[in-house]
């Protein structure tokens, strides 16, 4: 037997049929940064400064087009030097769509005769700055000599990180495998947020005399909470978003003051249920939505001041765009429900089913999906199926083993990273098992699941597997009822996110790993679920996992009639799919190698 149908033998023991091998070298980008804590969205000073070619100017002197990237520089630290043809390039790129460019050099040392030589050879045509008494970069808060910040009209914020992931200490590839900046360019123009906001910029770190960039006077409406409700409430918050009111206007905001107060003090928004990191822990968490503490400060503050200052209109953001269809690139395929559901204006709806047909005539690698309801607000969540071709659709699992793509509020969609992709088999079926929540009207619901068709066959092929315990026995009136399930791992795992489920009785959830040593170590901890948001928790690095360790997945359920969600407080519970019954599962995205034919 080959080595790579031994694993899989050995794999099935657990993944059923998932083959996870020995870590594997991804090759690493810049990390990703939470946008908060990188003032993204705040509105820059409008900082003066003085060209090389003796013009004083302001920011705002330059932003006459759509907006403006800041681009720190250097012509000795050997990544800037790496980046000096890319900066060139970039100017034109830039110019083309209306995006203006200013190049500050933010080291003392370097002098003028070097820096005009490093203009000439690269020939940058961009305002250059020679930002010796750094003033400049202290204003904009820069970090290294490779750092970008993508300023809109208004000098928001929009995107403040690398270029892109070609260069780095240590490591250089021939040629990027995402462009951060000309991705966030392009959301710009859309009047869409950009899809990665935020990441480390490897180069020479800046040693800055102060944050001088801090705001002057007190917290306004339009300069800053405008700004904070719209990179992380407005998603939701707006007209037609999936939240119940919308919070783009002041007037909106003020009627709401109290219950954004309550809502952010006890940490229910933005959704986000992972232990706080501890102080100067990295954090390590892709997607995390929880507010920095500088945005939640100001927030807070504006909240409970007595006057609310609006401030001046000059200083709001520019409003979002918001597509009504597709938030991934355009679908090579879109299957939909064959049928609509009716929801009623009230009661509990059980799980609903739906299956699709493919139609697909051979293997298909998808690098993009999205489900799209028909109407968001009455779907609490979906959990879509493979079924593979044959299969009867009746016997479709409970959502215990696996999923393939699945639907949360505010998140339908999943593009993976470049060389990863999920497998469409030929002849397969999808099956969906949909959480319907009336919303005081009745409508008719019939969603959508698009598909992007990879163009190559990946690198690496993502799947999602789950640590399940299904004899659970959660007695009356248990407030603390901990059940746990430990599984070994038979093979080297590398995991990319975590998403737990319980119901409505779940109350916390703990992932670990004993290692084969003893050691253990926590992978998340979620000390307050709700079962109102399936989060997925998705990590910056794969975690590895070698063979032979254990993972423990551990549920704490509130059966008493202290949970308010509690349908029964006398009942048994056991496991089973409507929401009055139970589940522990514990689901582990992990990906593999593409077995290449020879």
């Amino acid at each position: 037997m080959s080595r790579s149908l031994a694993a899989l033998a050995i794999a099935a023991l657990f993944f059923k049929g998932v083959e996870v091998v020995a870590q594997t070298a991804v090759p690493e980008g810049p990390s990703l940064v939470r946008a908060g804590d990188a003032g993204v969205g705040r509105q820059l000073p409008d900082a003066e400064f003085r060209t090389i070619d003796g013009r004083t100017l302001k920011l705002s002197d330059l932003l006459k087009g759509r907006g403006m990237v800041v681009a720190m520089t250097s012509t000795t630290c050997p990544v800037s030097k790496r980046y000096s043809d890319t900066l060139s390039a970039l100017q034109k790129k830039l110019s083309a769509k209306q995006i203006e460019l200013l190049l500050v050099n933010p080291f003392p040392s370097e002098n003028s005769g070097e820096i005009a030589s490093f203009i000439e050879a690269h020939h940058l045509a961009a305002p250059y700055v020679n930002d010796s008494g750094l003033a400049l970069a202290t204003a904009l808060r820069a970090s290294s000599t490779t750092e970008v910040m993508l300023l809109d009209s208004n000098r928001t914020l929009v995107y403040r990180g690398a270029i892109d992931d070609q260069f780095g200490l240590g490591y250089h590839l021939s040629a990027p495998r995402n462009s951060y900046l000309l991705d966030a360019v392009d959301a710009l123009l859309a009047g869409h947020l950009p899809r990665i906001a935020a990441t480390e910029a490897p180069g020479c770190e800046l040693d800055l005399p102060g944050d001088k960039g801090a705001l002057a006077g007190g917290v306004t409406y339009h300069r800053d909470i405008a700004r904070i409700l719209q990179q992380n409430c407005i998603q939701c918050h707006r007209p037609k978003g999936i939240a119940p009111f919308s919070l783009e206007s002041i007037d909106a905001v003020k009627d709401r003051a109290k219950t954004i107060r309550r809502v952010v003090e006890q940490g229910h928004m933005p959704p986000w249920f992972a232990a706080p990191i501890l102080a100067g822990a990295e954090n390590p968490w892709a997607n995390d939505r929880s507010l920095s503490p500088r945005d939640k400060a100001d927030l807070l503050a504006w909240v409970e001041s007595a006057d609310r200052p609006v401030g001046d209109f000059a200083d709001a953001p520019a409003p979002l765009l918001f597509s009504e269809d597709w938030s991934i690139p355009k679908p090579d395929l879109v299957l939909q429900l064959p049928k609509p559901f009716s929801i009623p204006a009230q009661g509990v709806i059980p799980y609903q089913w739906a299956y699709l047909e493919t139609g697909l005539s051979e293997d298909e690698w998808v690098e993009a999906v999205e489900i799209l309801p028909s109407e968001r607000d009455v779907v609490h969540h979906v959990i879509v199926q493979l079924l593979p071709k044959g299969a009867d659709a009746k016997k479709a699992g409970d959502g215990g083993e696996s999923f393939w793509a699945a639907y949360v509020p505010g998140n339908g969609a999943r593009i993976f990273p470049k060389g990863f992709a999920r497998r469409l088999p030929a002849g397969s079926k999808l099956a969906f098992q949909i959480h319907y929540t009336p919303k005081g009207r009745p409508v008719q619901e019939q969603m959508r699941i698009g598909l992007v068709f990879a163009k190559e066959p990946p690198a690496f092929e993502s799947k999602v597997v789950g640590i399940q315990k299904r004899d659970l026995a959660i007695p009356p009136n248990a407030a603390n009822h901990v059940e746990t399930r430990d599984q070994r791992v038979p093979l080297d795992l590398n995991i990319t996110s975590f998403m737990p489920h319980m119901h409505v009785r779940g109350k916390a959830f703990r992932y670990e790993v004993i290692y084969a040593d003893g050691r253990s170590e926590t992978l998340l901890d979620i000390p307050h679920y709700d079962f109102n948001w399936q989060l997925s928790y998705d990590l910056k690095q794969p975690k590895f996992i070698p063979k032979g360790s254990h993972v423990r997945v551990t549920a704490v359920f509130d059966n008493s009639s202290e949970n308010k969600a509690n349908p029964d407080p006398s009942k048994l519970v056991k496991w089973g799919p409507q929401t009055y019954d139970e589940m522990l599962i514990g689901y582990l995205e992990v990906f593999s190698p593409v077995q290449t034919k020879p």
